[in-house]
């Protein structure tokens, strides 16, 4: 199997070079994992996916998990910026929540260890979510008698609603967001009829510029690491005047704005390839607008290379076999208030 043990500099990545028959391609578990801590069941699922898709876990009531991570659609809000609370815009692009699972540490810069730190920090962000603290969040939760008896059959008891187990059945409920089954995902399986000649000529090409030194394992965004590990790369790798005065890739530090380590400037972690079709504008500013001018930017800024449209094409058209099937997503009913109204900012 093809793995990357260690992180990989820029130039090394531009003189990475596989045949696709040296890889081993992976499908997509068909359960994420989870860790000891937090055993999936059904009943904290339940309570997570309604904590997921509730607007009062926003200080004005309006945004909810789903409002920037949609569901029903690619995991995302398809915007360069996701909108918070009092119409601020937040710096980056919202990653996809679909098979988040798969990476072992969250956001962009990989400052949550774990998918339960994930789902603490945009409520309580005042750009995002807004809310003043995990308390105020809980005391609502509380005001709701449907909600202590959710966390009573996930935790064991109504005594049990707290922000530790609010974000433990979050991140249960996100672990079942996952898309297997894509047209790669057969082929790596032993179909090789589901992927068609352009886009097996694309895989083949994926493979040989280098692409597999990043976007290698069943999730294409690098080797399995335990939780909280993280796999990054510097990027922009190559100094491009022309495409940084265009895009301001550099103006983001990446996982610098979370360690404050200088070694840590521009490097991000590897996103995910699943779903790459349904999930543009790309990169961390959102600032590019279709797929193929993002593969052209990433051969130039990570390969050093400048591939031809037929290689673009090619690539684009592998990358869409990458589009998985979505599970069916039925929206909760949600619990209310007893006898009062939802308090508001």
């Amino acid at each position: 199997m093809f793995k990357i043990n260690r992180l990989l500099g820029a130039v090394t990545l531009a003189a990475i070079s596989l045949s696709a028959s040296a890889i081993e391609w992976q499908a997509l578990p068909a359960k994420a994992p989870e860790p000891a801590n937090n055993p999936s069941t059904p009943a904290k699922v339940e309570l997570g996916k309604m904590l997921y898709h509730d607007v009062r876990l926003s200080s004005n009531g309006v945004l909810s998990c789903n409002s920037c991570h949609n569901v029903m659609s690619g995991g995302e809000d398809n915007r360069s910026g996701s909108i918070g609370v009092r119409n601020q815009v937040g710096g980056r692009s919202a990653p996809t929540v679909w098979n988040s699972a798969f990476s072992s540490v969250q956001f962009w810069d990989g400052r949550a260890p774990s998918l339960e730190e994930q789902a603490r920090g945009p409520v309580t962000n005042p750009v995002e979510m807004g809310m003043k603290s995990w308390d105020d969040v809980v005391a609502r939760l509380k005001a709701m008698p449907e909600y202590k008896k959710a966390f009573a059959a996930a935790f064991g008891s109504e005594d049990s609603v707290s922000a530790d187990n609010a974000v433990k059945a979050i991140a249960a409920y996100e672990r079942t967001l996952i898309t297997p089954n894509s047209a790669y995902d057969k082929y790596a399986k032993g179909d090789k009829t589901a992927l068609n000649e352009q886009q097996i000529r694309g895989l083949n090409t994926f493979a040989e510029v280098g692409c597999v030194g990043c976007h290698s394992g069943p999730a294409f965004n690098g080797p399995q690491l335990p939780e909280g590990t993280g796999f990054y790369q510097k990027f922009p790798g190559q100094d491009n005047g022309a495409l940084e005065a265009q895009f301001n890739f550099s103006q983001d530090l990446g996982r610098f704005e979370a360690t404050k380590n200088e070694t840590d400037k521009h490097f991000f972690k590897v996103p995910t390839l699943r779903n790459i079709a349904l999930t543009a504008p790309y990169f961390h500013n959102g600032k590019v607008q279709n797929l193929e001018d993002a593969v052209r930017i990433m051969g130039k800024l990570q390969l050093n290379k400048d591939l031809s449209s037929e290689q673009i094409t090619d690539i684009v058209a592998f990358l869409n076999g990458l589009t998985g099937e979505f599970p069916k997503i039925e929206m909760p009913r949600l619990p209310a208030y007893a006898n009062k109204a939802f308090p508001t900012e």
